[in-house]
């Protein structure tokens, strides 16, 4: 076990025992969530004061869809969410700006244009994207997607022990991103639930996530409304899948995540809160009772 780290971006602080909401706002036309429902200009705006009403602390920004889907290159992508960042940048000046992108080209755009993180949920595939982190002094995510090609679905996909493999390949990712002059404090590491892996593979980084927490490192769970989460309770469509999800917030929460990324800021604030005082109360209760 090493000693966590205080996470630093944008001159706030979220240290240990904090838990930092991250509210996910997509322009994209086809998300697996909202099916669009933010792409146009104006309601992403919208909602981003919505999360920020909400109690989130971070508002992550993407232009293209996890998934298989139609095409969109970089300058699309920059169309898509570089005049977003700067308009909330100017609305709110407090808030922690991510982008969810893997292109450093991208990256460098919005860096510019105010934001704060940059979020490679795609474990690394553009070695650039730490290098723009380091010169803009910003934060950077690094996850684990199996080393999948970015928007793929690898077929019967395998591991010989999927947590020790998420472990070592977020911390190198980490360490190559320190080494590229990425402040030490402004990386977060993911285990990308359901990005190259299985719904059983999910529930074990789940059920395993204080082996994550035990690096040090604060870490990032994204786990909002995913088909494990569905596949677990027997199937459940997007629509079903609240309640598992604010579940296994609670559970990744009580091993030590700090970061949650998702699609209600407000239930995950409130479900958040509970966990934050049940583990006080846990700390502070006499033996026996």
């Amino acid at each position: 076990m090493h000693t966590p780290h205080t996470l630093r971006l944008r001159g706030r602080e979220f240290p240990p025992g904090d838990f930092a909401v991250m509210a996910v706002v997509n322009r994209t036309p086809d998300s697996f969530f909202d099916q669009g429902r933010t792409y146009g200009f104006d309601a992403a705006v919208r909602a981003v004061d919505e999360a920020v009403r909400a109690g989130a602390d971070i508002v992550d920004i993407g232009g293209v869809k996890a998934g298989p889907g139609d095409t969109v290159d970089a300058a699309e992508e920059i169309r898509r969410v570089a005049g977003l960042v700067a308009a909330v940048r100017e609305a709110h000046p407090e808030l922690v700006i991510s982008v969810d992108t893997w292109r450093a080209e991208v990256g460098e755009v919005v860096a510019e244009a105010g934001a704060d993180l940059l979020n490679d949920t795609w474990g690394g595939p553009d070695p650039r994207l730490a290098e723009v982190a380091a010169a803009y002094g910003i934060g950077l995510v690094c996850a684990h997607a199996g080393r999948a090609a970015p928007r793929t679905r690898p077929h019967r996909v395998g591991y010989d022990d999927v947590v020790a493999e998420v472990v070592a390949h977020v911390t190198m990712l980490a360490e190559r991103a320190v080494a590229a002059g990425v402040r030490e404090d402004a990386v977060l590491i993911d285990p990308a639930h359901d990005f190259g892996k299985n719904t059983w593979h999910s529930l074990t980084v789940s059920r395993r996530l204080h082996e994550l927490t035990g690096t040090g490192l604060p870490v990032l769970v994204a786990v909002s409304n995913k088909d494990f989460v569905g596949e677990t309770l027997g199937g459940l469509p997007v629509s079903e899948r609240h309640a598992g999800t604010l579940a296994t917030l609670a559970v990744s929460a009580w091993q030590g995540a700090r970061v949650f990324r998702v699609h209600d800021p407000a239930s995950a604030r409130t479900a958040l809160d509970a966990v934050a005082r049940l583990r006080s109360l846990s700390r502070t209760a006499p033996t026996g009772t």
